[in-house]
Parts: structure tokens; C-alpha cells; sequence
């Protein structure tokens, strides 16, 4: 049987040691690498190649979105999951938008996150109960602010939810950055936001990307 190869990316050394423990005593999961910091994990998830990356999101030198995003631009099948304590909107949405294929909480119990783990090397999502209500509830809410962009301005607010800078939107939607900027402007006028992160997570929460 092929172990699942994991790599774990945590900045604190004894939350690495107890997963990678637990981790190492698994039948089918193999510890190939630890990480103490979202660049470092980036270059070991270059080198090692696992099946899944198990990612902290609080952390110096890159965060976890910020690793979680350059890692899925450079490698898009490469399947993370977020292993947080916090489940606040700025973490939980940009995560998602990142393209973590799960988030679960450092709450959780020892072989329910085993169990996640298989679950993301077997291609499924997976969400803890509490995001799974969060993003329940931002569903029901009716706001419909969306409804004043332009088709254009959807298309952009789409692209920028994933992450991309103004200059890499240019450059995918085929228009200036003078453009770009003007759209993004716009954006943020008529969904009342003041920054990316904020617009990233209306379009989660309205199922816009």
C-alpha cells in the first residue's frame, strides 16, 4: 500500500512534534518533512512532493494563505489542508479562496485529523462543522450589492478573489493596469469594502467564485 506523504507546516515546534508522532504511528501516512514557516513550506513542498500539505495559517515570514497561494500557483493539483484555531471571516473565506481543499480546527480530535487527511488525499473536501455553519449562515444573508457590477467588473472581482494582483489580472483578462485599477475601484464602491480581502470574502459568501 502507498503511504499518504504528508508534510507539516506549523510555526510552533511542539504542535510539529505531536503531529508528526501521531502522524508516524498511521498505517497508510508518511511525516516526509516539517516546516516552521509558510515560505519554508513553499520550498519544501517543492522538493518533497507530498500528497498533502498540512498548513498553520498564522505565521512569520509567509502566512498560511500567502504559502497556501504560492504553492497552488506553482503546482494547482497539490491538494492542503488548513489546520487553524482560528475561525474568524478573515481567515476561513481567504483560505478557501486560496484553494485549500480542507479546514479543520486544532480542536479537533487526534484521528479526526488523520482521518482528514485521508479524506484530502482521496481528492474530497473537508470543512469542520463550525466553517461549514459559517459559510451556511453567509449564504442566507441577502445582499445583493453584486447585482450593480458590471460584467466586466464581475469578471475582475472573480480573478482578484483568487488572489492575483492587479498586474497578474492585466495580464489574464487581457487589459491594462490602468484598467484593472479602475474596475477595482469600482468594485469596492459598490460592495462597500475597503480592501481585497474584504472583497474576497463577499464573493465566497455570495458564491461568486
Amino acid at each position: 500500500m502507498n503511504k499518504i506523504k504528508l508534510l507539516i507546516v506549523d510555526d510552533h515546534q511542539m504542535v510539529r512534534l505531536g503531529l508528526s508522532s501521531f502522524m508516524g504511528i498511521q498505517p497508510d501516512i508518511e511525516v516526509v518533512g516539517e516546516a516552521s514557516d509558510g515560505e519554508s513550506g513553499f520550498l519544501k513542498a517543492e522538493a518533497l512532493k507530498p500528497d498533502v500539505i498540512l498548513m498553520d495559517l498564522v505565521m512569520d515570514r509567509l502566512d498560511g494563505i500567502g504559502s497556501t497561494q504560492k504553492i497552488l500557483a506553482r503546482d494547482p493539483e497539490q491538494k492542503i489542508l488548513i489546520l487553524t484555531s482560528f475561525i474568524d471571516d478573515e481567515k476561513v473565506f481567504p483560505a478557501l479562496a486560496a484553494g485549500a481543499k480542507g479546514y479543520i480546527l486544532k480542536t479537533s480530535q487526534a484521528a479526526e485529523i488523520a482521518n482528514a487527511v485521508r479524506k484530502v488525499a482521496a481528492g474530497e473536501d473537508v470543512l469542520s462543522e463550525a466553517v461549514k455553519e459559517k459559510i451556511a449562515q453567509q449564504k442566507h444573508r441577502r445582499h445583493e450589492l453584486y447585482d450593480d457590477l458590471s460584467k466586466r467588473e464581475l469578471e475582475v472581482l472573480k480573478v482578484l478573489a483568487t488572489g492575483l494582483s492587479n498586474q497578474d489580472i492585466a495580464d489574464k483578462l487581457y487589459i491594462s493596469l490602468k484598467t484593472v485599477k479602475t474596475h477595482v475601484s469600482n468594485i469596492f464602491t459598490k460592495l462597500e469594502v475597503s480592501d481585497r480581502t474584504q472583497a474576497t470574502i463577499y464573493a465566497i459568501q455570495h458564491g461568486l467564485v
